[in-house]
């Protein structure tokens, strides 16, 4: 009978919970979806956070920069003031305070149309975007393929989705509502499966001339720096918008999405808690006949909390890092008062965000050792323009501490726990995964497939980037690195002075390491408590493991049970 009423309680409970869930169907039309979708998002706050679940169909919604509403956001690593003066975005989904919404696809396609911001979730709170594909009908990477090259010229077919037009002998790619005529350039090798930054086919253009619809010759001074058969992928320097942007919110969850295109940026997870990306693919559709998927970074978290947690995903065709992890050191430029100090985001591309809110821990760090000095509460904020904020804190600063100069200072509270496992990476030109975050990080169980640059990076900086901060507790293990660029792994703080350990408790444990040609596997520096055990390394480079491990300033180092094989 206890059994029984149990098994009653739960059907009970769980009808519950399936009428609590309103349910709100969204039809395909044809033509511009993007202010009927705005409008059904809406009405979402009609619900006061009861369950909500947006139902698509299994086909393309098209959504456009022409309609889409426009906000100002502030977004991490993206545009200086220079290069955007008007950092406002046009958004496609714009979701603003709200509360247990799910937006389920259905297998739909959200098809962009213009450079915009895909999807905004602002200051929302049980969010999860599922089972959809976000592309675009004109993609700011063109791409072209070379057929032919000559000593001064080449001809090539333009990727049938890049639109492009020649005046006068000029060449230059559009799109609806853009064009750009010079840019940054990579090039995609079928045969390797690989992309890396090159000569662009734009640069030193003398002349165009159309051969046939899609068939271009181009005219050089000189041989371009090109081979029949290699793919071009074209971008401007911009990153004006975001795919998506996700700020100021908790317990979001991305799963299930193909990202076939990210225009201009990343998805940006900006000062958040709690962020779950799972079965992701981002990689061009197949038969799509492109190689990029991504302007940029295809994953960038920035000063987030709570747990990130990335698995069961494809990072395939960035034209950046594939996942980057780290907080924001702002330089303090002044003592106000005896217990408040005026700060300042420091890098060009990072600013206009809120980085401190009341309550938050903080610490004051040397700029050129990244070693913490003091820590404080935060009792106020004051936002005294996009690049200064006024902090007040919890008690005063040591007056010692006000005579010296190049402090930063970094929030505490907003650093994660990081968790990236069963992934793969391919076609990355850079890096495959930065992280730099004092919580506990483990990677683990990961393909990373040729990237250009290191697999794994491991910085903090307070004088370039101004990417924060030390890690105290990383675990890499059970990984593939298959022909990656040199150092596979690379930890380097950019602190000038050694004054102390930046880093401290790093283990990397039984890992493949496949080297593809006479180069470092693990460079370390500035670390307390280095373990590099059980590895297994497969090399051309002559001598020992002494050869492919090189660590500069670090204590408690201890390299034991690694394997070498020599091909």
């Amino acid at each position: 009978m206890k059994k029984l009423t149990c098994c009653i309680l739960s059907f009970c409970m769980s009808l519950f919970v399936a009428e609590a869930q309103h349910i709100i169907k969204v039809s395909a039309e044809s033509g511009d979806m993007t202010e009927k979708l705005q409008e059904v998002i809406n009405k979402v706050a009609n619900y006061q956070g009861e369950p909500v679940v947006i139902e698509l169909q299994n086909t393309d919604y098209h959504i456009s920069r022409m309609q889409a509403s426009r906000h100002l956001y502030y977004a991490s690593n993206t545009t200086s003031e220079t290069e955007n003066p008007n950092p406002v975005k046009s958004i496609g989904l714009w979701l603003k305070k709200m509360k247990n919404v799910t937006i389920d696809g259905k297998g739909a396609r959200l098809v962009t149309h213009g450079e915009m911001t895909t999807f905004v979730i602002d200051s929302c709170q049980n969010v999860c975007f599922r089972n959809f594909t976000i592309t675009s009908a004109d993609p700011s990477v063109p791409e072209m393929t070379v057929l032919e090259v000559g000593d001064d010229w080449m001809t090539a077919r333009i990727h049938h989705q890049s639109s492009y037009q020649i005046k006068n002998g000029s060449f230059r790619f559009v799109g609806e509502g853009w064009s750009f005529v010079e840019g940054i350039a990579q090039i995609y090798d079928a045969e390797k499966d690989i992309t890396w930054r090159s000569w662009s086919p734009l640069s030193g253009l003398k002349h165009a001339s159309e051969i046939e619809p899609g068939i271009v010759r181009f005219q050089y001074e000189q041989r371009p720096q090109a081979e029949p058969g290699m793919a071009f992928q074209m971008r401007d320097a911009i990153r004006n918008e975001v795919c998506g942007l996700i700020q100021y919110s908790k317990d979001i969850t991305l799963e299930n999405l193909h990202f076939a295109f990210l225009g201009n940026f990343s998805v940006l997870g900006q000062m958040s808690e709690n962020l779950t990306y799972r079965y992701l693919s981002l990689e061009p559709e197949p038969g799509s006949g492109r190689t990029c998927a991504g302007f940029a970074d295809f994953i960038h978290f920035s000063g987030c909390k709570g747990k990130i947690t990335v698995e069961n995903s494809r990072f395939v065709g960035a034209h950046d890092d594939a996942i980057n992890v780290h907080g924001t050191h702002l330089a303090v430029t002044g003592f106000v008062a005896s217990n408040q100090i005026l700060v300042r985001y420091m890098h060009p591309q990072t600013y206009g965000f809120q980085s401190f809110f009341p309550e938050d821990e903080v610490e004051l760090v040397n700029a050129h050792t990244l070693l913490p000095v003091a820590s404080f509460k935060v009792e106020e904020v004051e936002m005294k323009n996009p690049r200064e904020i006024l902090i007040t804190l919890d008690r005063n600063i040591p007056h010692e501490l006000q005579k010296k100069e190049n402090w930063v200072i970094e929030n505490v509270t907003y650093t994660p726990e990081v968790v990236i496992r069963n992934n793969y990476f391919s076609r990355i030109p850079t890096r495959g995964v930065l992280v730099t975050t004092r919580k506990k990080v483990l990677i683990e169980n990961n393909t990373f497939f040729r990237t250009q640059m290191s697999g794994v990076l491991i910085a903090d900086d307070a004088r370039s980037w101004f990417e924060s901060g030390r890690v105290s507790d990383v675990t890499i293990r059970d990984n593939r690195f298959l022909e990656c660029g040199e150092p596979v792994i690379l930890i380097a703080p950019e602190n000038d002075m050694n004054k102390g350990y930046v880093h401290r408790n790093i283990r990397i444990e039984n890992n493949l390491f496949q080297m593809s040609e006479d180069k470092e596997a693990i460079v370390a520096k500035s670390v307390d408590g280095l373990k590099i055990k059980d590895n297994f390394f497969q090399t051309e480079k002559k001598g020992d493991l002494k050869e492919l491990i090189y660590t500069k300033e670090c204590n408690g180092v201890e390299i034991q049970g690694n394997e070498l094989e020599r091909k």
